[in-house]
């Protein structure tokens, strides 16, 4: 017997989670560690992650941990019951404490001169004629044609 998680997970290795900057909550990513983790729980989840670099940047802010939050994608809880547990579960945090952190996440940069050529070589061959992507969820959404 299925779960409902089964149900409701994406299939990543035909498509892709959603937008690094569509917030639930007002968290930016936590919509693409949902999609992520419900793939991963199916395993559909293709080339993508749970609990990659990106996710703990989230994680690590709300101090949840990813494999408890997993635990409750796998009982089945929708997007917004996600956000409930997580709210109930996470270091308290007020809306504007989630709002600065959400708009220095959507506008990271890569910081040091590896970094800078990582991410350079990757723009270059997923848009190499968009040289106004500067941000990592820029390049994601680049990568995955919503720029």
């Amino acid at each position: 017997m299925s779960t409902p998680t089964l149900t409701n997970a994406p299939d990543l290795r035909t498509g892709f989670p959603r937008s690094p900057n569509e917030a639930l909550g007002h968290f930016v990513i936590l919509t693409r560690i949902i999609d992520k983790c419900r793939a991963t729980l199916a395993g559909t989840n293709g080339e993508y992650n749970f609990n990659c670099p990106l996710d703990r940047l989230f994680f690590d802010f709300a101090q949840v941990d990813a494999m408890a939050f997993q635990e409750q994608v796998s009982a089945g809880k929708n997007d917004a019951e996600l956000l409930t547990w997580i709210q109930a579960h996470s270091k308290a945090l007020s809306e504007a404490e989630i709002l600065a952190w959400s708009y220095r996440a959507r506008w990271r940069r890569p910081e040091t001169d590896d970094m800078m050529s990582y991410f350079e070589s990757l723009r270059l061959s997923i848009a190499p004629h968009n040289y106004a992507i500067e941000t990592w969820f820029q390049l994601l959404d680049a990568e995955e044609g919503r720029l």
